[in-house]
């Protein structure tokens, strides 16, 4: 599957920068499968380390983090010689914290070692580390799962992502036959999402969403849940990150869906569970949306962290700890939990673009579902999870404000109204 990060991977190659290249992202994002299809393209000869797998491959770091002795002691363990024109991925690595820290002598070392790294709860790793972290010796990035161009992508559909795009660039409404097929895409990645082996189940299906496979997803969920067993300190913070993990569907589909403690748990507070959001957020399995206490840039100086909503980092996880059912998707569904879901789609749709996001909600009758700080300057952004666009906090805030452009993503096709633009809401990833 064509994914956008092999772009960051071939940049990094392509400036051969000595700095490894450290990947983290939550588990199934399709990070250990696009490192080594990378290599496998780009290199002669790479081997593949994963510490969960083989837990004895952390003693090759155990009495020296010379490069030199640690390829010497892996090939060993291998049965082969490395060298330094072999390319080597560290999988897993948070596993192995001497590993990490042997990453500033491989990018500080007279051969120009190809270091690829990777793991599934790295954040949480790289957020309390014991040892000094390689601070300007390690090239960091974060991978997502797919997005929805990714996804159209995949199955077969890049010539409608060409017209997506050239229809938002001017602004023109696209087909209406045309219009409904991409509606009928973007329904079925709601509920279907973004994590790679789920796509490609779909896919095999004939993309037929009545042989789709939910096993996959409380497949998916158990995993999480068994990494907050394993690798959390003890069993009491494992058991607030799964219920705060578990409240996420009843938090977003609120009318406010601000997050708040108590639907954690009676009489849950923030004292008790602010570190359970910082390891979702660490671990890539949630996204923390604040609000803002005044419009003014950078919007970051405005932020209050004590008003904030979380998003689910997969919208098709989220459908299905929500129990939706296809049909509950549909426009002309009257469901709870929907709107939750298309507000989560467009969350993670900018998180991939590495758009900054903050909301603003200044009274009880206002609310700006997202503000995005461009360079354009502060862009507000509206959210109809159908064909009713009734947008009066928008018009509020243009009023108040004068952007130089407000968006408003429903189900409607291109357009511009007003001071308006109207983007239909499967294309947010052109944004």
């Amino acid at each position: 599957m064509y994914r956008k990060f092999q772009e960051v991977l071939s940049c990094w190659e392509k400036e051969r920068t000595k700095e490894p290249l450290m990947i983290c992202g939550a588990r199934q994002v399709g990070k250990t499968w696009l490192i080594k299809h990378f290599c496998e393209e780009t290199y002669s000869d790479y081997v593949y380390i994963n510490f969960e797998e083989n837990p004895d491959y952390s003693t090759a770091f155990d009495d020296s983090l010379s490069p030199e002795t640690v390829l010497r002691k892996l090939g060993i363990m291998l049965g082969r010689s490395i060298g330094s024109e072999c390319a080597i991925i560290f999988d897993e690595i948070q596993l192995c914290e001497k590993a990490i820290t042997a990453l500033k002598y491989f990018c500080e070392a007279e051969s120009k070692y190809r270091i690829l790294c990777a793991g599934s709860l790295l954040g949480v790793k790289l957020k309390r580390f014991n040892s000094s972290f390689p601070v300007g010796k390690v090239t960091l990035r974060a991978m997502y799962p797919m997005d929805f161009e990714e996804f159209l992508i995949a199955c077969g559909e890049g010539e409608l992502v060409s017209m997506i795009r050239e229809c938002f660039c001017n602004m023109k409404p696209i087909s209406e036959g045309i219009h409904r097929k991409a509606l009928d895409l973007y329904h079925a990645y709601l509920f279907v999402g973004g994590m790679p082996r789920i796509v490609n189940d779909f896919i095999e299906k004939d993309k037929n969403l009545l042989q789709f496979d939910p096993e996959l997803y409380r497949s998916l969920k158990d995993s999480y849940l068994a990494d907050m067993t394993k690798h959390v300190d003890n069993a009491a913070e494992s058991l607030k990150i799964m219920e705060t993990f578990n409240s996420l569907p009843r938090q977003l589909a609120k009318e406010n869906p601000k997050f708040m403690y108590k639907e954690i748990r009676k009489n849950a507070n923030k004292r008790d569970f602010q570190s359970s959001i910082d390891w979702l957020v660490a671990a890539g399995l949630a996204y923390k949306v604040n609000d803002v206490v005044t419009i003014g840039t950078p919007l970051k100086g405005y932020e209050d962290e004590n008003k904030f909503k979380l998003y689910m980092s997969d919208t098709g996880l989220l459908s299905h700890l929500s129990r939706l059912k296809f049909s509950d998707i549909l426009s002309t569904s009257d469901n709870i939990y929907k709107g939750a879901v298309v507000e989560n789609y467009v969350v993670s749709q900018l998180k991939v673009s590495g758009k900054y996001l903050c909301y603003y909600k200044p009274s009880e009758s206002m609310e700006v579902d997202l503000l995005l700080d461009e360079s354009e300057g502060i862009i507000p952004c509206e959210i109809k999870s159908g064909r009713r666009t009734n947008s009066k906090s928008l018009r509020n805030y243009c009023e108040k404000y004068n952007p130089t452009k407000a968006i408003r993503l429903s189900e409607l096709n291109f357009g511009k109204t007003e001071s308006f633009f109207s983007v239909p809401i499967y294309a947010v990833f052109c944004i």
